[in-house]
């Protein structure tokens, strides 16, 4: 009701009466006022940003907030807030973006602390992403703060806000653009700003998601900016804490005061953010809980409750008169119980906030880790009693099979096949737990299970049972194209049925698109692992055999590179048909969209997995005939 006393919403709301239905006011600033309103021909969701009528006054501040916006609009990028329109309508200058259901970085971390490493990462490199796009685009944001970028509920994407726009701030110098507190050394000078200004108050913003605190503070803005030019900020890692040491670098890179000395690119801080972040992912604990405990029978419970149906139907009914009924009961026990208590913990996952497409990566990392923890007591490879008790095991079994049809022809005693029988199973059982001392046995099998075309099932299933509210997830330790996969499954799953049968070979495109960029993913950090960790000096004064030797590794490297980066290509390729896939399905969804649109999109994702398994192939084959150069 204070928005509708407003003087200023009542009249801008009277000059776009027809066009826009404006709600209620979301914030105001410097630079304008934040209006949530409803596009009328549309009917969705926008915000409106609006120059403040006495700014709007000056027809040079007017001219410039117009044309750095239209800049700002032809900007497309997953991690840019779209602008849908840019106007003015009697004395009201505004434009109209897409409305972001969520809240700002600064009001994440001010209402639940600094982001964890993991999921700062992640929003981070996003924003990176964008800003390379932009950059790309000769637009210098000059305004990268916390209460610029907003992220999505439910997904928990990263979206930057005011591209462009934060110049229009006044006068004619860059000087009096942008927060003091993410302000950069050159921008705090007066002096013209490029690309690397953005990059030092991303580097700000950064240290801001990670501790919490403010890289500089002071009692006023002239202070923060006196802080800016001359000092170095607190270690992030003592002002953080536990934060990795790769993360933590490339902040501190962003905040150097020299630009020469920052990353010359937003798309370098990007990928250093992606490798920081693939070097340890942590999993959340709903994920580890299910696939320790809740993917898995324990103890057989859901095994032994159909044999006392079994018994309790005999009881009451007398062994002979039950003997059906027992064993229909057996049965559907063995069957129904254990599925029915696998969709049910499929379904609490799914309440959780995740999907099938975790489970991949979530049991992979916990069946490395425990190779890991079984190795210092087990060792790596069979031991010499495990590998005598595999051999018991198969002349056992032998033994048995070879005895017991012998009995049809010559006269045994039948305990000898018996004997046999038992020194197979005594064998095998002792073999099993000594693998499992050194593999986790239970959860390979599990793994393979719920991975499989049955977990796939199962979920779906679950998926009945579970409402629209329970399947929003907070994305925050996936890969970006499960991130993304599971966010297109969601799309397509809330399509009319009619239109889901036109699309039905979306689902395996998006598995398909996946799973070829967890391939493509691991394939490219076994080639960065494989280079070199520096720099390596060549032999100053030596042999001709010594020159070959160092100019062939020369060569090695520079094939592992050239492989790398074409492998970094084809995922990024295979990342951004997903991510086309997804765009779309939110235009069908928004009614911009249309299926042939779609269907053409699978088509083309089609051909960027063929070449990715063309690729990986080819690699395949190489990789053979280098074990066996004969090929034999």
């Amino acid at each position: 009701m204070t928005a509708a006393l407003d003087p200023l919403f009542l009249s801008f709301q009277s000059a776009v009466a027809g066009r826009y239905s404006i709600d209620r006011e979301l914030g105001r600033g410097g630079m304008g006022v934040v209006y949530l309103a409803k596009e009328v021909d549309l009917d969705r969701p926008v915000a409106i940003k609006l120059l403040p009528p006495d700014m709007a006054a000056n027809a040079a501040l007017r001219d410039r907030f117009l044309r750095e916006a239209r800049t700002a609009a032809k900007l497309s990028h997953p991690n840019i807030i779209p602008i849908h329109v840019v106007d003015v309508v009697d004395d009201f200058v505004f434009f109209a973006m897409a409305y972001v259901d969520g809240e700002t970085l600064m009001e994440r971390v001010r209402r639940r602390g600094p982001l964890p490493p993991s999921e700062a990462a992640r929003v981070l490199r996003e924003v990176a992403w964008a800003l390379a796009h932009a950059h790309a685009h000769g637009v210098v944001h000059r305004d990268v703060k916390p209460d610029n970028i907003l992220l999505e509920t439910g997904t928990g994407r990263a979206l930057v806000a005011d591209f462009g726009i934060a110049a229009a701030g006044g006068g004619s110098g860059p000087e009096i653009a942008g927060t003091p507190e993410f302000m950069s050394p050159e921008q705090a000078l007066g002096k013209t700003v490029d690309a690397r200004s953005d990059i030092y108050s991303f580097g700000c913003t950064a240290y801001f998601a990670l501790s919490g605190a403010l890289a500089f503070e002071g009692r006023s803005a002239t202070e923060v900016l006196a802080k800016q030019v001359t000092e170095a900020p607190r270690p992030l890692v003592t002002a953080a804490g536990a934060v990795p040491r790769k993360l933590a670098q490339t902040v501190e890179r962003c905040l150097a005061k020299d630009p020469a000395e920052r990353p010359q690119s937003a798309e370098v801080v990007g990928e250093q953010l992606g490798l920081a972040l693939e070097q340890r992912r942590e999993l959340p604990v709903a994920l580890r809980a299910f696939v320790k405990h809740s993917a898995r029978l324990d103890g057989g419970a859901a095994l032994i409750y159909p044999f006392g149906l079994l018994i309790g139907a005999a009881w009451v009914g007398g062994w002979a008169q039950s003997v059906t009924a027992a064993f229909g009961t057996l049965i559907g026990g063995m069957t129904l119980v254990p599925v029915t208590a696998l969709v049910n913990r499929a379904r609490r996952l799914l309440k959780q906030g995740f999907g099938h497409s975790d489970l991949a990566p979530a049991f992979k990392a916990e069946i490395e880790q425990g190779r890991e923890e079984r190795a210092v007591d087990a060792g790596h490879g069979p031991s010499l009693v495990e590998r005598l008790l595999r051999i018991g095991s198969g002349l056992g079994f032998g033994a048995a099979v070879v005895t017991f049809t012998l009995q049809f022809t010559l006269v045994m005693a039948p305990i000898i096949p018996l004997i046999g029988w038992l020194v197979g199973w005594a064998s095998g059982i002792g073999a099993l737990i000594l693998l499992q001392r050194r593999r986790d046995v239970d959860a390979e099998f599990y793994s393979k299970l719920w991975t499989s075309g049955v977990g796939r099932v199962l979920f779906r299933v679950a998926r009945l049972f579970a409402s629209q509210k329970m399947l929003a997830s907070s994305i925050t330790h996936r890969p970006t194209e499960l991130s993304i996969g599971m966010a297109a499954e969601q799309l397509y799953q809330g399509l009319p049925k009619e239109t889901r049968q036109e699309l039905k070979a979306l689902p395996d495109v998006l598995r398909k698109l996946e799973g070829d960029a967890q391939r493509l993913r691991k394939r490219h950090d076994e080639l960065q692992e494989a280079l070199p960790g520096g720099g390596r000096e060549r032999t100053a004064a030596g042999s001709d055999d010594v020159d070959k030797i160092a100019q062939r590794h020369d060569d090695a490297v520079e094939a592992v590179k050239e492989e790398r980066d074409l492998v970094h290509a084809k995922l990024a390729s295979t990342v951004a048909a997903l991510e086309t896939i997804r765009l779309n399905l939110l235009r069908l969804h928004a009614g911009s969209g249309s299926v042939q649109s779609l269907t053409t999109d699978l088509g083309l994702a089609y051909e960027v997995a063929k070449e990715v398994d063309l690729l990986l192939e080819a690699r395949r084959e190489v990789d053979a005939l280098l074990d066996d150069p004969k090929g034999r």
